[in-house]
């Protein structure tokens, strides 16, 4: 079995990458223990579980029945780092991969082929990781992004280099039907996808930080009813509070995975 089969967004009636693209489309997260990680987000985020046809290490995350993230125990069989990376929709994950390492950036795993599509993992010049997806999204991508993360925010060295680097692989700004807009707003690049802001991008972050929440990451932001009480169940149930507002908290699992939740009001 290989890594990228943790992620894998499609389902059948979908929305194809083909014809929606360059936007957030699905978010995974690694983990050691299955359990423990079910237990914690269910306390937290509210989120209940099913078991899918990847094997027993592989549990995808329900709100309201919408299937909104894939759980995957496989950090230490695989050697992998314990974090949340989202997967953005292309219509050619072939070619996506071949620009990332044309514009200097890596490619770890993949293409690889999912019925009913193909993944990579890919990694951005300073090493902030992501996926890509080609192939059918959920079978009501619209309520995936409303249920779902409100977006997913790169924290790197230089915003608008980012920017540029991500906009070439996944076709932003540009004229086709369906692209992405770019905006700089509040000093942050922003990202809309019909409208909505589905990801932002902010300068300062460290290539070298010995912290790997300093150095270059693309952080997921849950949409929740109240950040006050997620922050507390996460400390009930073995996390920790990194930074608390009565808006937004960033919150440490008890695996080590960082994650934010967001008032919706601040969608």
């Amino acid at each position: 079995m290989n890594q990228h089969q943790t992620s894998a967004p499609g389902a059948r009636g979908a929305v194809s990458t083909h014809s929606v693209f360059g936007a957030p489309c699905w978010v995974s997260l690694t983990s050691r223990d299955l359990e423990a990680t079910q237990d914690f987000y269910q306390a937290v985020l509210g989120w209940k579980w099913l078991r899918g046809a990847l094997g027993d290490h592989f549990r995808t995350a329900l709100v309201g029945g919408v299937p909104v993230a894939g759980i995957a125990a496989v950090a230490s069989m695989w050697q992998m780092a314990v974090a949340w990376t989202p997967y953005f929709a292309v219509p050619s994950a072939d070619e996506a991969a071949s620009r990332t390492r044309e514009r200097g950036g890596t490619v770890a795993v993949g293409p690889i082929s999912l019925p009913p599509g193909r993944a990579a993992l890919l990694a951005d010049r300073d090493g902030a990781t992501f996926g890509i997806w080609e192939g059918e999204l959920l079978g009501n991508w619209e309520a995936w992004r409303q249920a779902a993360p409100a977006f997913v925010r790169l924290h790197t060295r230089d915003a608008f280099d980012s920017a540029i680097f991500y906009g070439e692989i996944l076709d932003w700004a540009t004229d086709r039907p369906g692209a992405c807009e770019v905006h700089y707003e509040g000093g942050e690049v922003v990202l809309r996808s019909r409208g909505d802001v589905v990801a932002r991008i902010v300068s300062g972050a460290l290539e070298a930080a010995p912290d790997p929440t300093i150095r270059p990451h693309w952080q997921v932001h849950f949409a929740v009813a109240d950040v006050t009480a997620c922050a507390r169940a996460a400390e009930k149930h073995g996390g920790s509070v990194l930074v608390e507002s009565d808006r937004e908290a960033v919150l440490r699992d008890p695996d080590g995975a960082q994650f934010t939740v967001t008032s919706h009001r601040q969608r």
